[in-house]
């Protein structure tokens, strides 16, 4: 096993543990492709299904599988031509049985640290769906929670600020502004450090670079 591959795993195994005493499960797949089957795996049939925004799930072709199920009632905002289409996408997902998501960055420790613009992806994070998978690429692994918020505002928020072609600070000049304008992405910040409900949030570790 290359150095890179046996860290990943050993640092998965590490936050794993964590994750346990914190009330989640985690996983770790060494591929993308492993993750995939994974996911689907834990979506049966006739499952209410959504997801947050999220790079890592489209890289890992996650997002192309459950809308091409037919199995699966799946609220998907990019089907929506209206905002309120959008906003009952947003209440539908409190209801599923399922929530997708990645997230901004994860300690070693087991600690979720995730910045929204809508609120919609850590709202339902917090309560509401039956089930959380979260799918994360070992780039996204942080020593802390203070290093977690310097990971989301130095690279994941300037790279999905040029994605979403929001005219912020950090989009562009790369580098946090603290903004508070129209189209600021962190309106909220939430750190998850235990599931009051077992193992309802999935946490899937995937030994590759994935997403921002």
């Amino acid at each position: 096993m290359d150095p890179k591959k046996e860290y990943y795993a050993k640092a998965a195994d590490t936050i794993i543990k964590n994750l346990k005493l914190r009330r989640m499960e985690g996983y770790y797949c060494a591929t993308a492709a492993e993750a995939h089957d994974l996911v689907m795996s834990l979506i049966p049939a006739e499952s209410k299904v959504s997801f947050g925004g999220s790079v890592t799930l489209a890289e890992a072709g996650i997002l192309d599988t459950l809308r091409a199920r037919t199995d699966i009632m799946l609220y998907d905002r990019s089907t929506c031509t209206t905002p309120e289409e959008i906003q009952e996408v947003y209440r539908q997902s409190f209801f599923c049985d399922s929530y997708l998501m990645s997230t901004n960055a994860i300690t070693i420790n087991g600690e979720l640290i995730n910045i929204d613009g809508n609120a919609n992806r850590v709202a339902a994070l917090c309560y509401g769906p039956g089930q959380v998978i979260i799918v994360a690429g070992m780039n996204k692994i942080v020593s802390d929670i203070e290093s977690g918020y310097k990971r989301v505002k130095d690279i994941a928020s300037p790279q999905n600020g040029i994605r979403l072609e929001r005219n912020t600070p950090c989009s562009v000049n790369g580098k946090c502004g603290d903004c508070w304008g129209d189209g600021c992405m962190c309106s909220q910040t939430v750190v998850t450090r235990r599931s009051s409900i077992v193992n309802r949030i999935k946490v899937i570790l995937v030994g590759e670079s994935l997403g921002y």
